[in-house]
């Protein structure tokens, strides 16, 4: 009979022998049974002999032979007697960790919240709400999330994206220190816990070993990309393809080796954090980027709530009492097909770059709109099939277009994030002070930049043609002068206006 008492040291005894599997069993690796093993002859005087300890695959049939070979040699044990035993403990321990796995398999069932019929109502009332996305983004702000107007209500309509078919995907940059990481947080924290994974560092196979089905739909978090650089690869499988599969080579009870097909199945939402924004290239063309707001006004934002925090003065049941709604408003929320009707007359500025993807993600990111908009949807159902649907609205565009012309700004730039940032903020010294030439120093002293930064910035600049390099008064330093101070108003002008042609011809087609 095995006992299990001790969950570290399980205790297997027979007439003769005596075992104990130190440390316990593991429920990850069902294709193997590797425990340690203790074991000892059992006589009749209380005095040990001798002990034989031993790590084994009880489903590798040479280790096992091996083992049975060494018992009978070194315990005098009979090698029909120990092998009779080896066979009845696998047994007991395959029944155990079935046992074991049903039972943790019921705890992550349990842990799956089921609303109460209050709290449906409350959710569905919500959803069914006028000023949806408005209502939605006063409530993120409740919940603690400070400032970030735009990037709180994007992130979070991302997040909600992992519960269709084709979820999108974020990376949050802006320098080291200035919440990126709290912004994912707090949004992160409107998300079910049961629909989401939180990741700091992780091997670099770590994501083949999942269950199948265990990511589907599933939020995938990443404190920082810069300690999960092993596991982007596969990440980005997930990503494009919306499963990954490993192939290894794994011995069976006899000892024949036979190739195994590992599958994790997506799709996924992923989203993470970084400073360096070029080093990331590949999973940020595949995500939307997010640049926290740095200006002085955020800053006084965050110290107020701190300050206000630290005296008492928060209302945090309204915190919660937001939270929770926003929560339950995830669970209501069923998988449905979207249909755009309006696809084809929206398209996108010729400025901005890798066109192809960028506009998937603008078509996705409108059907993540029309998608938490589900419960304001009129029902349709395809011919054909049957099957259920709903449609975009001209409403669902306007929405989107607004809340995407910083992203599509960003992906139109032909400078890194926070060069532009930078630069816009060299533009506002120089209007500010009446300049049109610069040096070094005085930037490094009035806008407090390192050297090496600045430096930096300056090598993308001169070669980008955003500033160019002139010549100071005999025995002074280089100036630096802007070429074209309006250049990104006029590309933002470009883009808005792109996007009205768009709805302009959407109306116009649906007029006549």
């Amino acid at each position: 009979m095995l006992d299990t008492s001790n969950p570290n040291n399980y205790c297997y005894k027979t007439k003769s022998i005596e075992l104990h599997i130190l440390g316990g069993l593991q429920l990850n690796k069902l294709e193997s049974l590797r425990v340690t093993l203790s074991i000892e002859k059992l006589t009749k005087t209380k005095a040990v002999l001798n002990i034989l300890r031993q790590s084994i695959d009880l489903y590798n049939d040479n280790q096992t032979e091996k083992l049975v070979r060494k018992c009978a040699e070194r315990l005098e044990i009979g090698t029909s007697v120990i092998r009779k035993t080896l066979q009845e403990l696998t047994k007991e321990l395959e029944n155990y960790r079935f046992l074991l796995s049903s039972k943790q398999a019921e705890l992550q069932k349990a842990f799956i919240k089921t609303l109460t019929a209050k709290e449906e109502k409350e959710a569905i009332q919500f959803l069914q709400s006028k000023n949806l996305l408005e209502k939605t983004n006063e409530l993120i702000g409740k919940s603690g999330v400070i400032g970030e107007v735009d990037n709180r209500i994007l992130m979070y309509l991302i997040f909600t994206s992992r519960k269709t078919k084709n979820p999108l995907h974020c990376i949050s940059l802006g320098s080291s220190g200035v919440g990126k990481t709290h912004l994912q947080s707090k949004v992160a924290e409107l998300i079910p816990e049961e629909d989401k994974v939180e990741i700091t560092v992780l091997s670099a196979n770590a994501f083949y070993y999942f269950n199948r089905t265990e990511l589907q739909h599933k939020l995938i978090l990443i404190e920082d990309l810069d300690g999960a650089e092993s596991v982007l690869y596969p990440l980005r499988e997930l990503q494009s393809k919306k499963r990954i599969t490993k192939t290894v080579v794994h011995k069976d009870r006899k000892g024949n080796t036979k190739t195994i097909h590992l599958t994790v199945e997506g799709p996924v939402s992923v989203a993470g954090c970084t400073t360096q924004e070029s080093i990331y290239e590949d999973n940020s063309n595949r995500s939307f980027l997010l640049y926290i707001d740095e200006s002085e006004e955020q800053d006084q934002r965050i110290m107020q709530y701190q300050r206000f925090l630290s005296a008492g003065k928060l209302n945090e049941q309204e915190q919660i009492e937001a939270k929770n709604i926003l929560q339950n408003v995830q669970r209501i929320l069923k998988p449905i097909k979207v249909i755009n009707p309006y696809a084809e007359y929206l398209e996108l500025p010729q400025s901005v770059f890798k066109p192809r993807r960028t506009n998937s993600h603008y078509l996705q990111f409108i059907e993540a709109i029309t998608f938490y908009k589900q419960w304001q949807r009129h029902r349709h159902y395809d011919e054909q099939t049957g099957e259920e649907y709903i449609e975009t609205t001209i409403e669902d565009i306007q929405e989107a277009n607004e809340l995407i012309t910083e992203v599509l700004l960003r992906k139109s730039d032909t400078i890194t994030g926070a060069c532009r940032n930078h630069l816009e903020s060299l533009k506002d010294y120089l209007k500010v002070n009446n300049q049109t030439t610069f040096t070094n120093a005085e930037i490094r002293r009035n806008l407090r930049v390192k050297e090496t930064t600045l430096r930096r910035y300056n090598k993308q600049l001169l070669v980008e043609d955003y500033i160019k390099k002139i010549k100071g008064k005999k025995g002074q330093l280089y100036h630096y002068e802007i070429v074209d101070v309006d250049e990104y108003t006029n590309l933002k002008e470009q883009i808005d206006k792109a996007l009205q042609d768009c709805l302009a011809n959407i109306n116009l087609a649906s007029s006549s």
